[in-house]
């Protein structure tokens, strides 16, 4: 049980930015930043005992000033996606930043990804990395001052729980997630379609073209987004169906079955036995299969390309405030956003 931290790189203004390493003294440890609250590594003894690191990343923090695909990152004030970039909030019209064509995507232009969050170490039997920012009234053109602490914590039951919270000056919408992508059998090990998933799920929203939620909410049976029963990601990432053809492969947001914190979903690799299992009580997850991720050379010289990894984003459905079925994420002032997902790490 520790904490220690390094120098990860200097921003252009000069500004250093930490590497925070926690360790639960019991298989499991973890690389976090705080610049954007970036998981850059998470390890995980598989059966055989061999260190692997779980979690996609990027080398330098060079690379993490362009971090195309949010990588690990923290993202706000919203996540995922807001059609036009516009939404009312008590009679009011707001316009966020556009970053993704004509709508705004996981916080706009400068989102939290891009922020250097104060951090505060809290050591002990489950270490904790306790990091806050203030965003301010209108930035992004969201209303209100917003302040955020997340808290990263490793227990001694192997699992990296982050605690979200935030209150608010003036209502306003918030919708925090990480954006970790996750290999199994190890980051650099190739794609996941062998992999084994199950979701807490049976209804899933299909999108638009510009992967925008349509409004609909549908039953995922008879459907590849049946991940009812445990499958590989594989047996239908490239199947005959329009919603994914679209995007090729999985870009969805599902409806977690239940209330209150509970189990979303579980992820297997059968090679060397390590399961997650994903606890959550925010309302939705989106599974992404790194579709759009750009071929190249990542951290520790490895190359990734299409379907390397897999995301589960907790959060509100993407979208909410322009479907009214959709729970809205709204915030409003004296009330706090308190959210909790696990990803608890099982070897057997």
């Amino acid at each position: 049980m520790a904490i220690t931290k390094e120098l990860f790189g200097t921003l252009t203004n000069g500004q250093d930015i930490t590497a925070y390493l926690l360790d639960n003294g019991n298989g499991v440890s973890a690389r976090i930043l705080n610049y954007g609250g970036i998981v850059r590594n998470l390890y995980v003894e598989d059966k055989n005992g061999v260190k692997t690191d779980v979690v996609l990343g990027r080398e330098t923090m060079e690379d993490y000033l362009n971090n195309d695909g949010f990588l690990g990152a923290l993202i706000g004030r919203h996540a995922n996606r807001i059609a036009g970039g516009e939404f009312e909030l008590n009679g009011t019209k707001y316009n966020v930043g556009l970053n993704e064509g004509k709508n705004s995507l996981h916080g706009g232009i400068n989102g939290f990804d891009k922020k250097v969050w104060s951090a505060e170490e809290v050591d002990g039997e489950e270490p904790s990395l306790k990091l806050s920012i203030v965003s301010e009234d209108g930035e992004e053109g969201f209303p209100g001052t917003l302040k955020v602490t997340v808290t990263y914590t490793l227990t001694k039951e192997n699992a990296l729980k982050i605690n979200y919270s935030a209150v608010t000056d003036k209502d306003t919408v918030v919708n925090l997630t990480n954006h970790s992508y996750f290999n199994l059998a190890g980051h650099a090990s190739g794609t996941i379609n062998n992999q084994i998933l199950q979701i807490n799920s049976e209804f899933y929203t299909p999108n638009d073209s510009e992967c925008m939620p349509t409004g609909e909410v549908l039953s995922v049976m008879g459907t590849p987004f049946d991940f009812r029963a445990p499958k590989p990601i594989g047996q239908d990432i490239n199947a005959d169906f329009e919603q994914i053809e679209m995007f090729g492969g999985y870009d969805h947001n599902f409806a977690i079955s239940g209330r209150g914190y509970r189990l979303c979903a579980i992820a297997k690799c059968l090679e060397n036995g390590i399961t997650m299992e994903v606890y959550t009580d925010k309302p939705g997850v989106q599974l992404y299969t790194s579709n759009g991720l750009p071929e190249g050379i990542y951290k520790e010289g490895a190359k990734y390309s299409t379907h390397q990894a897999f995301c589960l984003e907790t959060q509100y459905f993407p979208n909410g405030m322009k479907n009214s079925h959709f729970i809205a994420p709204i915030l409003k002032v004296g009330d706090e956003y308190n959210f909790t997902t696990e990803y608890k790490f099982i070897v057997k």
